[in-house]
C-alpha cells in the first residue's frame, strides 16, 4: 500500500504533509511525500522562514518519483497545497501521466484555496484546480468555503451543497467530502463532515470544540487516503477520519496546544 502524497511542509506544526504522512504511517501505509513548500511553520504565525519551491525543483521531484516506479505501485494520489501556479502547472501534468500510467490510481484532490471567506493563496493557482486538477480528481475534499467558490452555489443548508457538488462534479463522476460544514439543520454546537457520493449524502456530526489548530482538514484528507489505499469504501474511511480527528482535536484542548498533538495517533478501524 502506497500513496503519493503532494503537499507543503513545515518544520513546526502539523500542515501539509507535516500533518498527513505520520497519520497515513500510523495507519500502516507507506508514503511518498513530495513537497511544494519548506517553511518553518503556517504562515498565520507572526513570522515565517523558508519559501515555495521553484517549480524546476518540484518537476525534478516529481520525475524521479516515475523513475523510481511509485507510479505502478501506488494506490492513492493525493495533492494539497500548490504554493504557485507553476507549481500547479507542474503537479498537474504529473496528475496526468500518472492516471493515464496506473488505470488503478485513485485521485484525491484537496482543493486548498481559502476558509473563513478569504482566499489565501496565489492567483492562477484557482484556475488550475478548476480547469485541470479537479476535472481529473476521483475524490475531492473543499471544506465549505472553497466548495462554494469552486460550484459558484452559496451554501446554506443540505439541499445547497448538494447542489454544489453536483454542479462542481458536471457529467463526470467526483465523489466530494465537505469539510467544516454548519449548515441550517446542522445540530447547535456541532460541526459536520458531508460525503457526497454516488448521488447520497452521509452526514458526520462532531461536537464543535473551542479551537482551532491549523491542519486539520489536511490531516482528515490523510486519514482518508490511507484507509481508501487500505481498500476500506468511501463512507466507512471518511467516517473513521472524522473519529480519528476529533479524539485529535479533544487531546489537543486538553493539553492546551496550539498546534494539534498528533503523537501518538489514536489509530481507529480495521
Amino acid at each position: 500500500m502506497l500513496v503519493i502524497s503532494i503537499q507543503s511542509q513545515v518544520v513546526h506544526g502539523h500542515v501539509g504533509n507535516s500533518a498527513a504522512v505520520h497519520a497515513m504511517q500510523a495507519e500502516g501505509v507507506n508514503v511518498a511525500a513530495a513537497p511544494t513548500t519548506l517553511l518553518s511553520n503556517h504562515p498565520r504565525y507572526p513570522t515565517v522562514r523558508g519559501r515555495v519551491l521553484d517549480a524546476e525543483l518540484v518537476a525534478d521531484l516529481l520525475r524521479g518519483v516515475e523513475e523510481r516506479g511509485l507510479v505502478d505501485e501506488a494506490t492513492v494520489l493525493v495533492t494539497g497545497y500548490l504554493g504557485s501556479p507553476d507549481n500547479a502547472v507542474v503537479i498537474a501534468d504529473f496528475v496526468e501521466r500518472a492516471l493515464s500510467r496506473n488505470s488503478k490510481l485513485l485521485y484525491l484532490c484537496d482543493p486548498v484555496i481559502g476558509d473563513d471567506g478569504r482566499v489565501y493563496v496565489a492567483d492562477g493557482i484557482l484556475d488550475a484546480l478548476r480547469h485541470r486538477l479537479l476535472p481529473a480528481a476521483h475524490l475531492i475534499t473543499p471544506n465549505q468555503f472553497e466548495l462554494e467558490l469552486l460550484s459558484g452555489v452559496k451554501i446554506t443548508d443540505i439541499e445547497g451543497l448538494h447542489a454544489a457538488a453536483v454542479a462542481l462534479a458536471g457529467q463526470r463522476r467526483i465523489d466530494v467530502v465537505a469539510t467544516g460544514c454548519t449548515l441550517a439543520d446542522t445540530p447547535s454546537g456541532q460541526v459536520e463532515t458531508i460525503l457526497c457520493a454516488d448521488g447520497q449524502l452521509s452526514r458526520f456530526a462532531t461536537p464543535r470544540l473551542p479551537i482551532r489548530p491549523y491542519g486539520t482538514g489536511d490531516l482528515l484528507t490523510g486519514l482518508i487516503a490511507a484507509h481508501l489505499a487500505k481498500g476500506t469504501a468511501i463512507a466507512p474511511a471518511v467516517r473513521l477520519a472524522v473519529e480519528t480527528i476529533f479524539a485529535v482535536l479533544v487531546r489537543t484542548q486538553a493539553e492546551g496546544s496550539a498546534e494539534m498533538r498528533l503523537v501518538p495517533l489514536p489509530v481507529s478501524g480495521p
